[in-house]
């Protein structure tokens, strides 16, 4: 059955995935910014303030997920989406507003609230309105929209700085005063349409549909596929809800039956996703790319080359996911990034180098963009139970973030200890553990019903 309304679709991803947009762009954003708020703030002499200022967004990101889970479950996704929005307006706002250094942390710790939970609900509100033949690439858009708020942040940065001027202090431009804070504020007028759009989307017919709300929810799959694709929804979900009982969602049902082993592979998965190492990358560009010989101008110039290489291979993922699968793509960006991660690192080693590392670098985003930085998401939005998607997604995203902050704050710990060439050789012996457990645990998704994919991780 392919007699979608797919402009209709589209327009749901897109609306919940600009979510994604604001996370990624409140996520990069601050890089371009921080040579001129450490300086305005007078923490460039800090490293522990820096490090504070740079991760703090993180334990907000930790917060929004932790929260978001129940909540999404008990009152929907809708305003869960609602509130991420109005987060990220203020925070922007916010940010670039500030006249201390105490309401600057504060406001990117606020805007971490909106990533933690812009990250949990958009993704499972797509694979919730999607159909399951195209569940994969409609997903995958919300990755797009992440990877396309890193590359309109990079832009935006370099756009917005000025070039300082022979003798000219930071303290003093144009950039030191007034350009950090243009660099928060643009995320404002993203963030405001943001927050309209969603007026315009309906709440998710599954969640619609374990709320007793059938005949909106019938109306909404209606309006995705046509009568006969609304009554073959229901029907499944009624009888996928009739097995399961009327118990209501809650955490004790995570520990029964099967969920927990479902539980460990939805978590490890979203903690590979950051420990296969590809996202230092963006944090620590200019130390990688340092160690390999390259000036400040390069450097930039490099970034934007990462940017764009990240969304072009975003697209590649998004066609591949429904096509290859889920399962096999995992597998493909784990052994492919430990072999790069492998050669990188000799080429670390043995001191090589300019454009040979730059290469690797640009093939380890590739291979990520169109697997693991994707797949990841539409894995962890599907392979719940309807009952406790919120919650276990809201799981596995904590996971996600706080391996995330393990990530960012280690980094320079091992480049320190074990040099560039044995932190790449760490990260890629992680990508071959990651393929074992994949290999082992997670069966193929692709073209199966949210209810099928339940049955067939649930059912003894």
């Amino acid at each position: 059955m392919k007699n979608y309304n797919t402009l209709y679709l589209l327009f749901l991803a897109l609306i919940s995935a600009l979510g994604g947009f604001l996370f990624g762009y409140d996520w990069v954003v601050i890089g371009g910014a921080k040579p001129f708020y450490e300086v305005f703030f007078d923490i460039s002499s800090m490293p522990s303030m820096q490090g504070w200022v740079m991760g703090c967004a993180i334990v907000g990101c930790i917060i929004g997920v932790t929260v978001s889970g129940s909540l999404a479950d008990r009152y929907g996704r809708k305003p869960l989406m609602i509130i991420a929005a109005i987060i990220f307006l203020t925070s922007s706002i916010g940010a670039g507003w500030a006249g201390s250094l105490n309401w600057f942390i504060f406001y990117r710790l606020f805007g971490g609230v909106g990533i933690g939970i812009a990250s949990n609900v958009a993704p499972m509100y797509i694979a919730e309105v999607s159909p399951s033949g195209i569940r994969g690439r409609f997903v995958s858009i919300n990755q797009l929209m992440i990877v396309l708020g890193i590359l309109s942040a990079q832009l935006t940065n370099w756009l917005i700085a000025e070039p300082i001027v022979e003798g000219e202090s930071i303290l003093t431009s144009w950039n030191g005063q007034m350009g950090w804070r243009w660099m928060f504020w643009a995320a404002a007028f993203p963030a405001a349409f943001y927050l309209l759009m969603i007026l315009f989307i309906p709440e998710s017919p599954r969640w619609l549909s374990t709320h007793t709300k059938f005949e909106k929810a019938r109306n909404v799959f209606q309006r995705i596929g046509g009568e006969m694709f609304a009554v073959a929804q229901m029907n499944e979900l009624q009888k996928n809800m009739s097995a399961e009982g009327a118990e209501k969602g809650n955490y004790a049902l995570l520990r029964q039956g099967k969920m927990p082993k479902i539980l460990l592979i939805g978590v490890v998965i979203a903690v590979f996703q950051q420990w296969s190492g590809t996202n230092v990358i963006f944090n620590y560009a200019q130390e990688i790319f340092s160690s390999a010989g390259y000036n400040v101008s390069d450097i930039l110039f490099n970034i934007v080359i990462t940017g764009v290489t990240n969304v072009i291979f975003t697209f590649v993922g998004m066609y591949a996911v429904d096509r290859l699968g889920r399962r096999a793509l995992l597998l493909i960006g784990a052994v492919g990034l430990a072999v790069i991660y492998l050669i990188l690192g000799t080429c670390y080693y043995f001191e090589v180098t300019g454009v040979s590392v730059l290469l690797l670098v640009v093939l380890a985003i590739a291979c990520y963009a169109m697997t693991l930085g994707p797949v990841t998401w539409v894995v962890i939005s599907e392979i719940f139970p309807n009952k406790v998607r919120g919650m276990a997604m809201a799981i596995s995203t904590f996971a996600l973030w706080s391996a995330c902050f393990v990530l960012t704050y280690t980094f320079p710990l091992l480049n320190n200890w074990l040099g560039s060439y044995g932190t790449f050789w760490l990260y890629g012996f992680i990508c071959l553990s990651g393929f074992l457990f994949i290999y082992r645990t997670l069966p193929e998704t692709k073209g199966k019903s949210l209810e099928a994919i339940e049955k067939e991780l649930t059912v003894k």
